[in-house]
């Protein structure tokens, strides 16, 4: 009997954002591949508890890897329907300080990891003609910032994968959406300072950080029905901090 429960693809779950976003699609009836360099013990825990969840050791900045582990969830489920390229590694710094190998890294995990798991899970999703593709950028990408310039410069590519994709694939059915979180309390954020964390919420329209929940529901929103004729859009989820 073949099993016609929708498949998501998210990468970078094994923590925060992307750990939830693994839940939230288990509940609502997806199957789930994801990867990580390391398993965390919550997402062990979700393993044991159902047979929809697969995780496999996957280090972002390997483009072989990636595409294995791409390849491999789409021979055994024969379906994508949702892709979340959730794995991102922050980089801070002034440029003219920050190594090569760092610069490489940065870029190799928070573009060229993007590129490749959209270059193969978009298969499926064209020859069923519908599918999304979320790609999780950041205010850095919309607003420059002093220390963050390659990791701005990446996801503000992501942003223009996300424009051109959307065009190519459109005609099939399937789209394609970017998601631009502002400062929400999350690994990234945890080493902020309680002087700049006060700054940022000063500047905040909404007074406070955002929660995984309010990056979480928008990406509900997008991959369900009620956005069926958004496509090629970066929603900014940033409490109006760039306003």
């Amino acid at each position: 009997m073949t099993d016609e429960r929708p498949v998501a693809v998210v990468s970078g779950g094994s923590r925060g954002l992307g750990l939830a976003l693994v839940t939230d699609f288990l509940d609502r009836g997806y199957r789930v591949e994801t990867f990580s360099r390391r398993e965390s013990a919550e997402l062990a825990v979700l393993r044991k508890e159902t047979d929809a969840l697969t995780w496999s050791e996957v280090d972002g900045t390997d483009a072989a890897a990636v595409e294995g582990f791409a390849r491999a969830a789409v021979r055994r489920h024969r379906r994508v329907d949702v892709l979340v390229n959730n794995a991102a590694i922050g980089l801070e710094g002034l440029l003219t300080m920050t190594s090569p190998a760092a610069i490489d890294a940065a870029l190799r995990t928070n573009l060229t990891l993007p590129v490749l798991l959209a270059r193969a899970c978009l298969k499926p999703m064209l020859a069923r003609r519908d599918g999304v593709v979320v790609n999780m950028s950041s205010i850095n990408a919309l607003r420059g910032q002093t220390g963050v310039a390659v990791y701005g410069a990446a996801k503000a590519g992501l942003d223009g994968l996300t424009r051109g994709l959307a065009r190519e694939v459109g005609p099939a059915g399937v789209r394609v959406v970017s998601v631009a979180p502002g400062y929400f309390e999350s690994e990234m954020t945890a080493g902020i300072g309680d002087d700049q964390r006060r700054r940022i919420v000063r500047r905040t329209p909404l007074g406070r950080l955002g929660s995984v929940e309010d990056v979480l529901g928008v990406i509900r929103f997008l991959t369900s029905p009620a956005a069926s004729f958004i496509t090629g859009q970066t929603i900014t989820v940033d409490g109006g901090y760039t306003c």
